[in-house]
């Protein structure tokens, strides 16, 4: 058994649903800390949710490895931060008698591995550790600083999870230059996709005020979802963008609509519309809100609209952490790997406010969430490999940035 799936195991077995972590930060900062990474623990949230997260980092001993410029000009010298991130909880198993084995025992059958996390994402946070351990072997004074950072809370509301670290380490001053997440991110094998930027998402409720009254006589009353019908078939065919050539355009969807009092005979007093945008990097949150409110106002309606910002989108173009990946998986695969930005939102969204240049990178993503969730014991190894083979690759390209200066 490898030491790769010999840890995968072992983060399954931790029983971790959002947002508890089962004991995988423990073990991961154990092993982390005989590499000498200096270990913090940072927990947040309410005594009901309690959120842990973990920050660890390794401190290159070189002293120069990439050149950049102050405000005034001249040249300042700092050693490039590679951060792998990922998240220790995991969904809901639902009916455990569904499964074929228990889900946190971990289980072999016709090569693959089953368990929750197996693919989201226990695969990865292994596969990060032992790359990690396997490189600082290989070059304890590579001109990297190394870190990771964990939450339990990506599964849950994520208000207590990585974006407090991100908070906190933009407090302190602490600069990022590469962040991996470990999301599953591969179709039909690892390595075929990473996902080199996320849309936002941004939610709104919206409440059209009309009058109640009497079925029977409706020009003693005004139905508001008669009123918000015309503003509702604008919005369906709105185009908000035509996005660019690494987004889709932005959608904009209703979810729920809610009006009336549950009689036949009552024309309802309001009608609360939940709506949602995945935008692209072409719009702004206040861009869609402003041409969306103009639209309400131009059908004489009389509302209230609440706004939720979920995430902004962030993209990361082709350059020096994609281009290290995109060698790293070609090497290890053969494989021409896909860049996208498909999908829903990930922890990606807050590090890409405090580090420049974020991908995803991770197993098949075909199980995730589902009963009999698992992940090809053939892909693991690999996974491993092609993390670690990211650190050469950037570790090189910074060794000859230090060279030229």
């Amino acid at each position: 058994m490898s030491a790769t799936l010999q840890l995968t195991e072992q983060l399954i077995a931790c029983p971790s649903v959002t947002p508890e972590d089962g004991g995988c930060q423990d073990i991961i900062a154990q092993r982390l800390a005989a590499l000498g990474f200096v270990c913090e623990t940072i927990e947040s949230g309410p005594a009901d949710f309690r959120v842990k997260n973990l920050w660890a980092k390794r401190t290159s001993t070189q002293k120069q490895a990439l050149s950049h410029a102050n405000t005034e000009g001249s040249a300042i010298e700092k050693i490039a931060t590679l951060v792998f991130a990922g998240h220790t909880d995991v969904v809901p198993t639902g009916p455990v008698a569904n499964w074929q084995s228990d889900p946190f025992s971990p289980t072999h059958r016709d090569g693959k591995l089953y368990g929750r996390g197996a693919s989201d994402m226990k695969t990865s946070l292994a596969a990060f550790v032992v790359a990690l351990e396997e490189f600082v072997v290989q070059q304890p004074d590579a001109p990297l600083n190394l870190a990771l950072l964990l939450t339990s809370d990506e599964e849950g509301p994520a208000n207590d999870g990585t974006v407090v670290v991100c908070r906190l380490l933009q407090e302190r001053g602490e600069v990022l230059d590469y962040c991996i997440v470990g999301e599953p991110t591969s179709v039909q094998a690892t390595g075929d996709m990473i996902k080199n930027g996320r849309r936002g998402t941004m939610s709104g409720k919206l409440t059209v005020k009309g009058v109640q009254g009497h079925i029977a006589y409706p020009h003693l009353a005004k139905n508001p979802i008669h009123l918000l019908s015309p503003a509702l078939a604008e919005l369906v065919d709105v185009v908000w963008d035509q996005g660019n050539d690494f987004f889709p355009p932005t959608t904009w969807q209703v979810s729920n609509i809610h009006g009336g009092t549950g009689a036949s005979n009552v024309i309802p007093g309001t009608v609360v519309v939940d709506f949602n945008f995945r935008f692209s990097t072409e719009s702004t949150p206040q861009s869609l809100q402003t041409r969306l409110t103009e639209i309400l106002r131009k059908h004489g309606l009389d509302f209230d609209l609440a706004w939720t910002v979920g995430g902004l989108p962030f993209l990361t173009t082709p350059g020096a952490l994609v281009g290290a990946v995109q060698a790293a998986i070609s090497a290890e695969t053969g494989l021409s790997t896909e860049l996208s930005t498909t999908g829903g939102t990930s922890d990606g969204r807050f590090i890409a406010q405090i580090c420049p240049q974020v991908i995803e990178l991770g197993p098949p993503n075909a199980t995730i969430h589902k009963i009999d969730e698992h992940v090809r014991v053939a892909d693991i190894e690999p996974l491993k490999n092609i993390y670690r083979r990211v650190l050469e690759n950037l570790s090189a390209t910074h060794a000859l940035a230090k060279g030229a200066a």
